[in-house]
């Protein structure tokens, strides 16, 4: 969810991080452009997660464009190569055009060489993964294959070969988190390389100084959740309680205006619908939540009546 959000907030989608969560976490439909670039760069993370041991192809290139940019881009221009010249990387603040991408013609040499790249690492000529991966994220940027959606795709495809590479960490870290903090830098990494004949070591060290920022950031994040865990155990206490239940309860002991829903409980867990259902109705017998109908096929579930007298 981190990387979904910033690496939107990377292209300029505008919402914050917990209005976007809740709508993740909830399976709300998106009402604004942000909120669907959002949800589509979830999808593609999920995507990338399921299909990690692959090889990848023309045609998944494509598909994990039309993830990255379904209902944000003119149909004509989803999942497939851009077909002009007319694409250029613009300083936002200033109009000057900073890149000027290859030849539109080129781009089915260049992309084919690009899939060979990523699919094969011979011995005699090992790059490390990270270092690879790096200059994977580099060229997307720098060959512009699509009209729109590049940067979200580079990032998507530094994911995807570290994962498939054994990284398995990658996928709980958010490096766009750390690029939109040195966004700068990011873009000065990228003008460096092109500047002094495309020497792509100012961006293989930018990348590796965003993943160690990331990897720290993680540790502070697992620190956080240890010493909520903690505070988990008065709930477990309570005979049949499991750990989500008791996260539930302890949200809701947080946040006593708090609403859950079941689609909320099956993405925060990774359970299935009917894990999740049975965990929530569950705490409604108990008494410590009560189900409040929204329609008739959809209920939210709130902190029940008798939650305080229960606890005590």
């Amino acid at each position: 969810m981190e990387e979904a959000v910033f690496s939107s907030m990377i292209e300029g989608a505008t919402t914050t991080r917990i209005k976007a969560k809740d709508m993740l976490r909830k399976n709300k439909k998106p009402k604004t452009h942000s909120e669907q670039m959002i949800l589509n760069n979830y999808k593609t993370i999920q995507y990338i997660s399921e299909h990690k041991e692959e090889d990848i192809s023309i045609e998944k290139l494509y598909e994990l464009h039309r993830l990255v940019t379904e209902n944000t881009l003119e149909k004509e221009n989803v999942g497939v190569f851009r077909n002009s010249n007319d694409v250029k990387v613009v300083n936002a603040i200033t109009g000057e055009t900073v890149h000027t991408p290859p030849e539109y013609k080129e781009l089915n040499d260049l992309m084919e060489s690009f899939v060979d790249f990523f699919n094969n690492n011979p011995k005699e000529d090992f790059i490390h993964p990270i270092v690879k991966a790096s200059i994977l994220h580099f060229l997307i940027g720098y060959i512009h294959p699509f009209v729109d959606g590049n940067g979200r795709t580079a990032r998507a495809i530094f994911y995807w070969y570290l994962l498939k590479n054994g990284y398995w960490l990658t996928e709980y870290l958010s490096i766009s988190r750390v690029i939109m903090e040195t966004k700068v830098q990011y873009e000065k990494a990228y003008l460096y390389t092109e500047i002094d004949d495309m020497d792509v070591t100012y961006f293989i060290h930018y990348q590796v100084k965003v993943l160690i920022k990331a990897f720290e950031d993680l540790k502070k994040y697992v620190a956080k959740k240890k010493k909520e865990e903690s505070n988990l155990l008065k709930f477990l206490q309570f005979e049949g309680i499991n750990e989500r239940q008791a996260d539930v309860l302890y949200k809701l002991e947080k946040n006593g205006t708090k609403f859950f829903t079941i689609k909320e409980i099956e993405n925060t867990f990774s359970v299935t619908n009917q894990t999740a259902r049975t965990d929530i109705e569950e705490l409604v017998e108990r008494g410590f939540l009560k189900k409040v109908a929204i329609n008739k096929k959809s209920f939210n579930y709130w902190k029940g009546d008798r939650f305080d007298e229960i606890l005590k």
